[in-house]
């Protein structure tokens, strides 16, 4: 089956351009089999509380825009855009390394795909506008706790570079949720280049229903792999690119001490993305056993385990594609998938290493640089020093002034000279001036990072109706490798009582 002829079972509704921008919609235009449509639900009181800057340039909307109908209604009750109805998508996914057979968009609704003056493509989804066929007995509501984590840390992860879903605007309403206690409901409007996941195709393949499996690949390769469409074998190519990406992605997260909690299959996107905040976090002191989720009992996406996780998941996505390689027989595809994610552990370890050697100052690669990085973070972990200050200041250790305030967050100095004369002396390799490498190394070390404490103080606020520290942190965090020293009591040590935060998938 081509890939057009999904479009062809229903043709899509072409709505006009009334919102300012170009609807495509090619998700929606898929068989009934890919998605449920909702019906709008009521959010009373609804509001505008924030929006990003940056994603309100790329789409080319203004806070008033976002404020207003129709966007109002299309992101908080999900009414139809421009007279298409909002859709829900269909997936399965392993929880926990439990496959359950159907999971899908429980809260999520895809307003549509849009097309920038830029040329950019987008798809926009809202995220606690209401139930869909997918809600399992829930509401399909967000609250304002979760909400505002996930769009600061949206935008944050955008700063820092790495691959993520992002934040578009914040709304707020009147609406009461009932969680572990009552709360004020929420809608996030999310966007993406695609909000595909591992779990899309393990729904089809593993439910049986081969044609509808190789239309969603189809799809796929249309939307998000156009380069593959015309490879040797475009479906193994696309495993290729998803293993690299993934690969990166992990070495993003290492390097700069994110734990995101439910690394379920189902919240693994097939583009690269960090995609789904619930109780992820920031690391404050350095454990490669630390847990964010108070759920993940048995410690299964600690955050040292990520990316064996993350390797373990590209398998399971591999056994749904693999009967559509281009192979006389399943035993060959299954051959030629084996050497794909074998190279995902040197894939990492490669993305990983330069992005630990740039944090150390590393400009060239040398063969004793892995054990000097591994000798650091073992002692790190034995001291439980701060992760993201360490990094940021380790340069004082070259500054004379600056060297003993760095020294006096370590636990024991003196047991760190044996490292500190080994990193001098690889230093002696490296051919840039000080001040240039020392440059390089505060443009990936971040000074600021949504820590749990943080993001706390700011939800507790806008609880209250102050919305001041949810801004300033958008602000600040939208920078998060700059000085900023008005706002240097962000950049401080995590409180006493903020080590031992942990958090629930309850949103």
């Amino acid at each position: 089956m081509s890939a057009a002829e999904p479009n062809r079972e229903r043709p899509p509704e072409t709505p006009p351009s009334g919102a300012g921008l170009e609807w495509i919609n090619r998700f929606a235009a898929l068989p009934d089999a890919f998605h449920h449509r909702p019906e709008p639900a009521p959010f009373p009181g609804a509001r505008l509380l924030a929006s990003s800057p940056a994603m309100r340039e790329r789409l080319g909307l203004t806070p008033e825009d976002l404020a207003a109908e129709p966007w109002l209604g299309m992101i908080t009750r999900g009414e139809p855009v421009a007279g298409t109805p909002q859709v829900a998508s269909v997936y399965a996914g392993h929880q926990f390394g439990v496959y359950v057979p159907q999971l899908g968009d429980g809260r999520a609704k895809l307003l549509g795909e849009v097309r920038t003056p830029a040329g950019e493509h987008w798809e926009l989804q809202s995220k606690g506008s209401g139930p869909t066929a997918f809600s399992r007995h829930a509401d399909g509501r967000a609250v304002l706790r979760s909400s505002i984590r996930e769009y600061l840390v949206s935008e944050h992860m955008a700063a820092l570079g790495i691959p993520t879903t992002r934040a578009v605007a914040l709304y707020g309403s009147s609406l009461r949720v009932f969680r572990e206690r009552i709360e004020s409901g929420a809608v996030v409007l999310r966007a993406a280049p695609s909000f595909l996941r591992f779990g899309h195709f393990e729904y089809f393949h593993y439910a049986g229903y081969p044609e509808r499996l190789r239309q969603l690949i189809d799809y796929a390769l249309d939307h998000d792999f156009p380069e593959h469409r015309d490879a040797e074998d475009p479906v193994r190519a696309m495993l290729e690119t998803v293993t690299a990406r993934t690969a990166e992605l992990m070495a993003d997260w290492q390097a700069v001490g994110f734990s995101h909690g439910v690394m379920n299959t189902d919240n693994m996107s097939l583009t690269g993305l960090t995609i789904d905040y619930g109780p992820f976090a920031f690391m404050d002191a350095y454990d490669p056993d630390y847990i964010c989720n108070h759920t993940d009992q048995g410690g299964r996406y600690a955050f040292g385990r990520q990316p064996g996780v993350a390797q373990w998941n590209l398998i399971r996505l591999a056994e749904t594609l693999v009967g559509q390689f281009r192979a006389p027989d399943i035993d060959t595809a299954v051959e030629q998938a084996k050497p794909v994610l074998e190279a995902y552990q040197e894939q990492f370890r490669a993305a990983w290493l330069r992005r630990m050697r740039a944090k150390l100052g590393l400009q060239l690669g040398r063969d004793e640089d892995e054990a000097l990085i591994q000798d650091l973070l073992a002692r790190m972990a034995a001291e439980g020093v701060d992760y993201t200050r360490f990094f940021r200041q380790l340069p004082a250790l070259e500054d004379g002034d600056a060297r003993q305030g760095f020294l006096e967050e370590l636990e024991d100095p003196r047991a760190w000279a044996a490292w500190e004369d080994r990193w001098r002396a690889r230093l002696g390799h490296e051919t840039r001036p000080t001040a240039e490498r020392h440059a390089a190394m505060r443009a990936v070390n971040p000074k600021y990072i949504l820590r749990n404490h943080l993001a706390q103080a700011a939800i507790e606020r806008a609880e209250e109706g102050d919305l001041s520290e949810v801004e300033r942190l958008q602000r600040v965090l939208s920078r998060p490798f700059d000085e900023q020293p008005e706002d240097e009591d962000l950049a401080g040590l995590p409180p006493a009582w903020a080590s031992g935060i942990q958090l629930s998938c309850s949103s």
